[in-house]
């Protein structure tokens, strides 16, 4: 493979697609690079019950909105992949699958990309990859008895991919809170080690809280409009799921029903892990969240005379009486581990010196300190749906009119320090910059 072209995406899923889309409208030669197939992550990534959180007209991809019968309801993983593959298949976009970007760097005159194929050369790059890329496990995992099985989220399917006897489950994002669902629901005793990801009410007085929410402005709010940008970056998501028609993830109910909770997990030795004694400060802090976005809601309806049903408020079903700081796997018949621990990023492959300290790109909106480099379908990229089917239109239109009215730099850009052959310690060393969980 070789030759120029205006741009090179790189990345097909949701982003990519989008950025190919706004480029073809506004006329822009460029060309779609995808290692696997378009929409992948979501067909081999995700568990089986998997669904979306957010509601069906929520997925207003450019030119292809969600075209069934459920607005209101919650795809499940096949529809999701039927859906991107469907709006694949609807244009006729420049994409090649089957190819992996292996190096990216800046020339005098634009960019090289280096793939599987060969080298290509642009005046833009679009960097769709999005940030799930690696799986995260910390370290301590090492030191779980080597008869365990232990599988990231990435990697669970069901149930029955697990031995006979208990599973643990460490972390409670979104993933981890329905993942323990998952097995809970299949009859199987979880334990769940809490961490301190908020939750937010699927539905108050008559709507779903996502509607409530659209029609404030939430999903439409800069990033730009928050004190501390960082802060609302990484922060996790909020847990709640669309399963069965869509419903809280409560803890407390998970407790009361038979599963036991814990604290942050904070060691391992051997077949003894320690907990940190947070978990009722981490179940009131979930429910304190919760409530402050109903308090919202409440204000929403009270200034606008909006005539809504009343809702009782939510009364904790569970308290903990103790919060255990131990746990002896063999004694409690532990054999498996789902690791919800979130993702990081591998940035390597990128020999162009954007990002900072924490190995996160410097942007806005997308644009990059490099001229000519962007990303698309980072969270919050520049709203809360960037990394969702609801926001990332916006943002693919807005790198689309700035490529369309910018024209190439070439005054070239310097390292900080080291080489660009440097910037990231040996493979044996390096550890992926984390993303959410």
């Amino acid at each position: 493979m070789n030759g120029h072209h205006t741009v090179v995406v790189v990345g097909a899923g949701q982003a990519g697609l989008s950025m190919s889309h706004c480029l073809s409208a506004r006329g822009i030669d460029h060309v779609v690079l995808e290692r696997d197939t378009a929409g992948h992550e979501w067909a081999d990534r995700r568990w089986d019950s998997f669904c979306l959180v957010t509601p069906n007209w929520q997925c207003r991809l450019p030119g292809f909105p969600y075209p069934g019968d459920d607005p209101d309801g919650f795809m499940v993983r096949d529809e999701i992949v039927a859906y991107l593959r469907a709006y694949r298949d609807a244009f006729d976009f420049p994409l090649i699958e089957g190819i992996e970007a292996t190096r990216l760097r800046r020339t005098a005159h634009g960019f090289q990309v280096s793939t599987s194929e060969g080298d290509l050369t642009a005046d833009h790059v679009v960097l769709a990859t999005g940030p799930y890329q690696v799986p995260l496990i910390p370290r301590m995992a090492e030191r779980l008895p080597g008869h365990l099985v232990q599988v990231h989220s990435a990697d669970y399917r069901n149930p029955g991919q697990l031995p006979p006897g208990d599973v643990l489950v460490v972390g409670t994002g979104q993933s981890g809170c329905q993942i323990a669902e998952d097995l809970h629901l299949a009859g199987r005793r979880v334990h769940l080690a809490v961490g301190s990801a908020p939750r937010v009410a699927r539905r108050y007085r008559g709507r779903d809280v996502v509607a409530w929410l659209d029609d404030m402005g939430y999903y439409r709010r800069g990033i730009d409009e928050f004190a501390d940008a960082d802060a609302v970056r990484f922060r996790a998501n909020h847990y709640v799921t669309g399963r069965d028609g869509g419903r809280d993830i409560d803890l407390r109910a998970f407790a009361r029903d038979g599963m036991q909770l814990y604290g942050r997990l904070t060691g391992i030795d051997g077949g003894r892990l320690t907990f940190a004694q947070d978990l009722q400060k981490n179940l009131d802090a979930a429910d304190a969240v919760s409530e402050g976005i109903k308090d919202s809601i409440d204000a929403w309806i009270t200034a606008r005379g909006i005539d809504a049903p009343h809702e009782d408020r939510y009364v904790p079903v569970w308290q903990p009486d103790t919060e255990p700081s131990e746990l002896d796997l063999h004694a409690r018949g532990i054999t498996s581990v789902v690791w919800s621990t979130g993702f990081g990023r591998d940035h390597r492959w990128i020999e162009v010196p954007v990002f900072d300290g924490r190995g996160y790109p410097t942007h806005e909106r997308g644009v990059t300190s490099c001229p000519g480099l962007y990303f698309i379908g980072l969270p919050w990229q520049h709203t809360w749906g960037s990394g969702r089917f609801c926001g990332v239109a916006d943002d693919a239109e807005y790198l689309a009119a700035h490529i369309a009215s910018t024209h190439r730099r070439t005054d070239g850009l310097h390292w900080i320090a080291g080489t660009p052959d440097s910037t990231y310690p040996a493979d044996e060393y390096w550890t992926a910059p984390r993303t959410v969980a």
